[in-house]
């Protein structure tokens, strides 16, 4: 199985994170990255989706874990993966990237972020 992953690249959100109270008042663009691995073997050879993990589920998974504020992005990573963990039991680990697009800093900074892998 190692290798096997579905890859999801660049959903953008609009959340509401951040350790000021301005950050989490309105919503933010946010930009996340999904790895998930399980055994793609099944659905590789009969071409079924029900062999597989559904990845606008696990899309669907993600949008309501970001439903919520949060103060940091650790946090919203990590509500992100359970979710996506939950979402099929067939997924046995999940990577997660969590972007801010439009980080509060007085520097030219295109993106402020964290990443984290969590296993079933």
């Amino acid at each position: 199985m190692v290798g096997e992953r579905i890859e999801l690249r660049g959903l953008r959100l609009l959340g509401r994170c951040g350790a000021e109270p301005a950050e989490r008042a309105e919503p933010q663009p946010l930009e996340i990255d999904l790895d998930v691995s399980a055994d793609l073997a099944r659905a590789a050879s009969t071409d079924e989706l029900a062999h597989t993990v559904d990845y606008a589920a696990v899309c669907d998974a993600t949008v309501a874990a970001v439903e919520a504020p949060v103060v940091l992005l650790e946090h919203l990573a990590q509500r992100i993966a359970d979710a996506v963990l939950a979402a099929d039991g067939r997924i046995e680990v999940v990577d997660v990237a969590v972007r801010k697009l439009r980080p509060p800093v007085p520097h030219d900074l295109a993106s402020a972020g964290v990443r984290l892998t969590r296993t079933r």
